[in-house]
């Protein structure tokens, strides 16, 4: 009974690994269009990654609630957990990143001789999750908060991105997704958000007051109407709020 947090452990990564098996399926592709010409364009398997990066997060949800269940917390578990959210949450979002950036520089006039230098910096976020993950093992335990934005909800919020682009397309965000420099910046922001040690908010109740959880429910609140008048392209926005709220009520936090 006590191995099975680490079952699920094990089966985050292996849904991370799924992730970057669709993501590197197809790469880009060519799209006819009715004048007769061609462009290219991400592949709809970007979606299955998006699914199993999402599915990751569910058992990586459960891994931890069964381990208090059982009482099955050990240094081990920690280890493991952490090094399949790199995989999970770190490497697969980042070739979400990378995938988008070469979409990106695919419209250029000088696109064939894009070097891979400029798609490196989709890359930093997994190199974040990394530095982020190792200093949470070797870290007190944050109970009341985390330092920096904890890794899985950086995945998550990546993870949405091809859903936008998708679903939303002709939307603000999906024509944004279609920038280097907005790539760029998203990988930039992602990573540094990551290894701050600002207190970022956790959501563990001690109780249900107004008083120590009005940050919460704020977030709450803003998460649900983004998703109501934002739909997919939602995301970015709340995730923006989290952090804006989590630096305003930061005092509160610790």
């Amino acid at each position: 009974m006590k191995q099975i947090p680490n079952l699920f452990t094990l089966l985050n990564l292996l849904f991370g690994c799924l992730a970057i098996v669709f993501l590197l399926t197809d790469g880009m592709v060519l799209v006819p269009t009715a004048e007769g010409t061609v462009y290219f364009d991400l592949p709809a398997s970007i979606g299955l990654a998006s699914l199993f990066i999402a599915l990751a997060a569910v058992v990586d949800f459960f891994d931890g609630m069964l381990a208090r269940l059982f009482k099955a917390d050990s240094a081990m578990g920690r280890e493991l957990d952490s090094l399949a959210d790199v995989v999970s949450f770190g490497v697969a979002p980042g070739m979400i990143l990378f995938s988008f950036l070469r979409l990106s520089w695919s419209a250029e006039i000088t696109a064939m001789d894009t070097s891979i230098v400029y798609l490196l910096p989709a890359f930093l976020v997994p190199l974040a999750a990394a530095w982020r993950l190792a200093r949470f093992n070797i870290s007190p335990a944050q109970s009341s908060y985390f330092q920096g934005v904890p890794t899985p909800a950086v995945g998550l919020t990546i993870a949405t991105l091809p859903l936008a682009y998708w679903m939303e397309n002709g939307s603000w965000l999906s024509s944004l997704l279609l920038e280097s420099w907005f790539l760029y910046a998203l990988a930039i922001v992602f990573s540094a958000i990551m290894v701050v040690r600002w207190p970022m908010m956790s959501f563990k109740f001690h109780d249900f007051s107004w008083g120590n959880n009005s940050p919460r429910y704020l977030f709450l609140l803003a998460a649900i109407l983004g998703g109501v008048f934002l739909s997919w392209s939602a995301a970015l926005p709340v995730f923006a709020i989290y952090v804006l709220l989590s630096l305003l009520f930061q005092k509160r936090l610790r």
